[in-house]
């Protein structure tokens, strides 16, 4: 909202609110802690592979030395040769790059999770705006990094120096050994001073990492406005809602009231509650409640059920029994067939009696058998 725009953003963003800058590619992610995650698994496959390496660019050597003449007038010897040598390097170098790729991966994805999004592929205007390029140059975001690299430098050269001056007498004893000792020496003790630089990186991983996280939140962070409005387009305004209720219930209403002409009774209380059931031996096992309503709804019902000559009987235990243990549209209980069953009796032997088919019925019961626990 406008006027909100200028609103103190103290709120942790909201779960939609961290959804939604997903999609769009926002999300928390260290460059450091991926770099270091590859540096590391590097010169650690160095030292699992390194020796499968040294042997295989030993032979490959040997190979390319030991040339005799038929070598040099067979025309398939380059071939010959270049079989040999991926038999030799390939897997080795296989195992090291396959090792880098899956850490590469793993560093990349463990913070913020794997996510792909088209919106941050596409095109921006907003990064080609020289405005907003000069303000990442020199921004607060810029100097951080600026501080970050300087911290990285200094953190290697001193890693540095302290491997340096460590394998300083294992580097000068190289000299004197000979091959292939002096190469897979060579080998190891370079993956050691490479492993050992790597995690140094490591240092500045691990305080960058949850940098990130934290300024990732804080980028996100709500206002209380926000919030709020967030909730009513996901949960739908209040004004909306409450317009749907009533159309429903008027719909409803419409609808209940087009079935009270064909009841064959309706119970009342006798003004406060009505209740109109229908009882078709052929559809329904039990009778069923139509229609049924409290004060100006049982008036209507009672109004309706008038003018088309539905029997009213009044009954209030069993009309608020009924009203509050059965749904529109379902079967009475069984708890109250007796009672109902006396009632529908009353009115067909009263309907009888007004065609002049019997006699006039007795007055119906003002205790009606219904359990205890069903009266209301």
């Amino acid at each position: 909202m406008a006027e909100d725009s200028g609103a103190e953003k103290t709120e942790q963003p909201t779960p939609k609110k961290l959804q939604d800058a997903a999609e769009k590619g926002q999300i928390a992610r260290s460059k450091d802690l991926g770099t270091a995650f590859v540096l590391i698994s590097s010169a650690a496959a160095m030292l699992m592979f390194g020796k499968m390496l040294a042997v295989g660019v030993l032979n490959v050597g040997q190979r390319m030395l030991r040339l005799d003449q038929k070598d040099m007038f067979e025309t398939n010897s380059m071939f010959t040769a270049w079989s040999e040598v991926g038999k030799e390097l390939i897997p080795p170098l296989a195992a090291i790059f396959g090792f880098i790729l899956v850490a590469a991966f793993v560093g990349n994805c463990l913070l913020g999770g794997f996510n792909f999004s088209w919106q941050a592929a596409g095109p921006k205007a907003s990064k080609m705006s020289p405005l907003k390029g000069f303000k990442r140059m020199f921004g607060l975001q810029a100097l951080v990094e600026l501080g970050k690299s300087i911290l990285k430098v200094a953190v290697v050269v001193t890693v540095a120096y302290l491997l340096l001056k460590l394998f300083f007498m294992d580097i000068m004893a190289l000299s004197l050994m000979s091959e292939p000792n002096n190469i897979e020496s060579a080998l190891y003790v370079l993956a050691w001073l490479f492993l050992g630089l790597c995690s140094s990186i490591s240092i500045i991983a691990l305080v960058d990492a949850p940098y990130q996280k934290w300024n990732h939140i804080k980028q996100l962070k709500m206002s209380l406005q926000e919030i709020k409005d967030e909730h009513k387009n996901s949960e739908g305004s209040p004004e909306i809602k409450a317009r749907i209720r009533r159309t429903q219930m008027q719909m409803s209403m419409k609808r209940m009231m087009q079935e009270v002409p064909t009841a064959d009774v309706i119970v009342t209380n006798p003004t406060h509650f009505a209740v109109a059931l229908k009882y078709d031996q052929g559809k329904f096992r039990a009778p069923v409640v139509v229609a049924k309503g409290v004060d100006e709804v049982a008036m209507h019902i009672r109004k309706i059920g008038n003018e088309h000559k539905v029997p009213v009987i009044e009954s209030p235990a069993l009309a608020r029994s009924i009203f509050y243990t059965t749904e529109l549209d379902h079967p009475i209980p069984e708890q109250l067939f007796a009672a109902v069953a006396q009632v529908l009796a009353y009115v067909y032997q009263l309907k009888m009696y007004k065609k002049g088919k019997g006699s006039r019925p007795k007055t119906l019961a003002k205790e009606l058998p219904i359990p205890a626990d069903y009266r209301h």
